[in-house]
């Protein structure tokens, strides 16, 4: 092949980018030249080699070993290939491939200086990993000895499940519980097993083994089967709940690809793979879910797992729960009451409907097109249908607390079903029947009914007055549940303090009324509920707010029935909570638009005097010192997105007050807000991460976000570097990130997950606070190897930032100027870039010469390290303009220059070293 054909050209050109740092183009001409040979020959294998070079250099350590074994099967025994692959499978911690592959190394070059500590470090590690598997397989066995003998005392056998627990998290210890059998003798041991903690550490060991393996999850539902997983989750125990529903979630994530923690969607090759396991999976839950030998937390988990995974098309969930009559199934549970109790009835707990509704909400919000909605709605219809031609008035009873728990969950369906003729006709009856359980359900129905201003106007005509009259009705139960009505119909005009379906004073009394249900301590949990809920709907007037917040007896109530967890009350506690605080969605006003709306004689929304920022200011401040945080955390738990997302707003109105972060994280409420921003609706996340941004610019990360936590952190923060966030939004996410960046490991985590170029994309905007803000985060960033690698390549990144070192913003030009200081001081490619900018001897006076001390001691660090390079780039440097600063500067003895003094001397010293300079005569003339 000759210098000048086509393929020698290009590597050439390869060689010349990969020379000058810029790895894109050298990969694209390496891989051109490729595309040009056709057999397998040395040059074949050298330009494989050089792309694995590249690779190293992107961390791509997967394509450098692909490549660097494609070249040693041209050329075997390459040390090069072989030292590059090494290389790349020490990074990926393959550390037994990558001492086989310098031992060879050094076989074929014994000379190889380079090789010689890599094969000595690989060499311990080696020896250090084989003495630890002899140790892991000797603990097995003697972990599965105590643990599955029943002989053994139950403190010996807790230990060693715990210990076998350990041991599954990690990839040789899970590979010998395996060769032993585990999955068997666990199978075995819990059909005889009693204690419950012994019981959680063996499913949760099923867990750890089969997260992340494929071949581990499949052989589990081969072995032990999906009737096994749904038979621990059939407990009144709330840990083996938990776990054993844990251990079903994995298992779908794992034979479908998906990953929540990082955000993975489901691999839709991956689950037609597995399509029969998946759909063998949700049959079994379908018809758990209806089981009367099932308990209520059981059947409670079962919903869960089927909500959560009907929502990703990979899975095909929702519409299959169409297809196999999972809606009716679902329909039967909707319609339970626990005061209903038959031969063939359902164990159900108090948050089972809550559930259920979210359940059937979250189903139909996945019916992706029209038929498949009809398909939805006519299978509820028939349902409907079905139990009203049954006879007796226990299935018209069901009809109406299903109606009930529709209009709760898919609001659409369930105003469908209520607007056909006769339903809403049958419930006024059942209300003014005199029998206390169908005065109840009506009373529940026409409070989900008036979900919407127009369904409101139609009750508003018809049931006001039934809804008085049960208020009148000497029982609690029904009357708290008639006032929690006339506060809904109360509400109907929202914010709008101009509409008022009620006379003056009306709303008062009905928040008054609430009240005396919710302070009262011999009031039952259920009518405490009913009463927050009540409350929910009337703090939507300024006036009940403003009275709540000063009512420290109530408000004291209220936090504290949050704090029980209770899911029943969690709609009506954080619907209150963010009421006080404003932190619903407003809509904007647009003077122009609004004088139109008065020309033209409609109606214009008013706000109250007492929703102005100064009285929602006051609200929150009471709310986060009474202790609110501890509520939301304990609520943080529930499936409901629309919850989630409310708690987010109250935190993020929480946090926007810098006196109350403090508590916030003191309280739980940082380590509350992560999967709030990870998890649920567009909104809830954005909320969530504003508040943990607001978190993290004012409190040491090191303290708000311990450990690992710092790191889960990083991917909502750069959720908020979007065009759909405003301003505010992307500068705190920026102020945050640029903390976070101090530290290694949200570092890394910051570069993996590609947040550098997010970063930089507001190094260039207008915005003076953003770009600002953007340059500190970058200079804490480039501590990073990596991203030192982007401003050697061939760009301009390290031009730009030193043109921005000459900002009249003196915080700018110290940001632009630090970052300067920490790439020229790593990177002697980085300093010859200085000499790029055109006049960069003025900026580097004007940085010397700066009034600002930090800026001008940023600007000595700056020219110290470029000298220190290279005789040739202090050559180029020390101009005669440059060392007449420098001497000038040398010669202050103040205690406030003694820095700049200091490092200006080491930069004269180097000047000296390289001769550059004459050195001074340091004797002084006598007078």
């Amino acid at each position: 092949m000759t210098n000048d054909s086509p393929t020698s050209q290009l590597k050439e050109a390869g060689n010349q980018a990969f020379a000058e740092g810029d790895w894109d183009k050298a990969l694209s001409f390496y891989t051109q030249a490729l595309n040009l040979i056709e057999l397998d020959t040395p040059e074949k294998a050298i330009l494989y080699k050089n792309k694995a070079a590249v690779y190293l250099k992107v961390s791509d350590y997967e394509a450098a070993i692909k490549d660097c074994t494609t070249s040693l099967e041209i050329c075997p025994n390459d040390p090069k290939a072989l030292f590059r692959r090494c290389q790349a499978y020490e990074a990926l911690e393959k550390f037994e491939e990558a001492y086989k592959d310098a031992r060879q190394v050094h076989n074929l070059d014994k000379n190889n200086k380079a090789i010689a500590p890599v094969l000595k470090r690989l060499h311990d590690i080696v020896q250090d990993r084989m003495a630890r598997f002899a140790q892991t397989t000797t603990k097995v066995t003697q972990m599965m000895e105590i643990a599955f003998d029943l002989s053994t005392t139950v403190e010996k056998r807790e230990t060693a499940t715990s210990n076998l627990l350990v041991l599954a998290k990690e990839s040789a210890g899970a590979d010998l519980l395996v060769k032993e059998g585990i999955f068997e003798k666990i199978n075995s041991l819990l059909k005889k097993e009693t204690t419950p903690s012994i019981v959680v550490s063996c499913i949760r060991i099923v867990s750890a083994l089969c997260k992340g393996n494929l071949p581990r999850a499949k052989m589990i539902l081969q072995l032990l089967g999906v009737p096994w997983l749904l038979d621990q989750l059939n407990s009144n125990n709330d840990d083996q709940v938990s776990a054993a529903q844990y251990c079903c979630q994995t298992v779908i994530n794992t034979i479908s690809g998906l990953d929540l923690k990082d955000d993975k969607q489901p691999d839709k090759a991956l689950c037609e793979a597995n399509r029969k396991e998946i759909d063998t999976i949700l049959t079994c839950l379908i018809y758990c879910s209806t089981s009367r030998t099932i308990t209520g937390k059981c059947r409670d988990a079962v919903l869960e797992l089927m909500m959560r995974n009907c929502e990703y098309r990979a899975l095909d969930w929702a519409e299959r729960l169409v297809d196999i009559n999972g809606l009716q199934r679902m329909m039967q549970i909707a319609s339970e009451l626990e005061e209903m109790k038959y031969e063939s009835s359902m164990e159900i707990t108090e948050n089972t409907r809550t559930i259920i509704s979210c359940a059937l909400g979250k189903v139909y919000d996945n019916m992706y097109y029209d038929l498949i909605k009809e398909r939805f709605s006519a299978k509820i219809e028939d349902f409907i249908h079905e139990q009203l031609q049954t006879p007796g008035m226990e299935s018209k009873v069901r009809v109406v607390v299903a109606v009930t728990t529709l209009l709760l969950g898919p609001l659409d369906v369930g105003s469908s079903i209520i607007g056909k003729e006769g339903v809403l006709e049958m419930i006024l009856v059942m209300a003014n029947s005199g029998d206390f359980l169908m005065q109840r359900v009506s009373c529940e129905a026409l409070i989900a009914a008036a979900s919407k201003k127009d369904k409101a106007s139609a009750i508003l005509a018809q049931g006001v007055t039934i809804l008085k009259k049960l208020y009148q009705i000497g029982n609690d139960n029904i009357k708290v549940r008639a006032l929690v009505g006339l506060c809904k119909l109360g509400s109907c005009g929202g914010t709008d303090s101009s509409w008022k379906p009620f006379t003056d004073g009306s709303t008062m009394k009905l928040a008054e009324a609430c009240r005396r249900f919710l302070i009262n301590p011999a009031k039952d949990k259920d009518m405490r509920k009913w009463a927050i809920e009540g409350l929910s709907y009337l703090t939507l007037d300024a006036e009940v707010k403003e009275k709540l917040i000063e009512d420290k007896e109530a408000l004291q109530s209220l936090i504290e029935v949050a704090k029980s967890g209770d899911f029943s009350v969690i709609y009506g506690v954080v619907s209150t909570l963010v009421n006080l605080c404003n932190a619903y969605d407003k809509q904007e006003i647009i003077p122009e638009m609004l004088e139109l709306a008065k020309f033209a004689k409609r109606h214009v929304p008013e706000q109250h005097e007492l929703d102005d920022p100064d009285f929602v200011h006051k609200r929150v401040d009471i709310l986060g010192k009474a202790g609110v945080t501890v509520g939301l955390v304990s609520l943080c738990k529930t499936e409901s997105e629309n919850c989630k997302e409310l708690i987010a707003r109250v935190f993020n109105a929480i946090c926007e007050h810098q006196n109350l972060r403090g508590i916030v994280v003191q309280q739980g409420g940082a380590k509350a807000l992560i999967p709030l921003a990870l998890e649920g609706t567009a909104k809830g996340k954005y909320q969530a991460s504003q508040a943990l941004a607001r978190i993290g610019i004012t409190i040491n990360p090191e303290v708000a976000f311990p450990g690992q936590r710092m790191c889960e952190l990083i991917r909502p923060l750069l959720g908020l570097l979007d065009l759909e966030c405003n301003a505010l939004e992307n500068f705190e996410a920026l102020m945050a990130l640029c903390n976070l960046a101090g530290f290694e490991a949200p570092r890394k985590r910051i570069i993996k997950e590609n947040g550098v170029s997010k970063i930089e994309n507001y190094m260039y905007e207008n915005h003076e606070m953003l770009q600002k803000a953007a340059v500190q985060a970058m200079s804490n960033l480039l501590f990073s190897e990596e991203v030192v690698k982007l401003f050697e390549g061939k760009n301009d990144r390290t031009k730009y930032m030193i043109l921005l070192s000459t900002s009249e913003d003196i915080e700018m030009s110290k940001a632009a100027a630090g970052a300067l200081a920490i790439l020229t001081s790593v990177s002697k490619r980085a300093s010859r870039k200085v000499f790029e900018a055109l006049e960069w001897k003025e900026i580097l006076c004007f940085l010397l010469s700066n009034t600002d001390k930090d800026v001008q001691y940023r600007g000595a660090v700056i020219v110290k390290n470029i000298a220190s390079h290279s005789k040739e780039l202090a050559e180029k440097l020390l101009v005669p303009e440059v060392l007449m600063v420098l001497d000038v500067l040398s010669k202050f003895e103040t205690p406030e220059m003694a820095k700049v003094t200091e490092c200006v001397k080491a930069t004269l010293q180097l000047a000296e070293q390289w001769k550059l300079v004459e050195k001074e005569d340091e004797s002084e003339d006598e007078l």
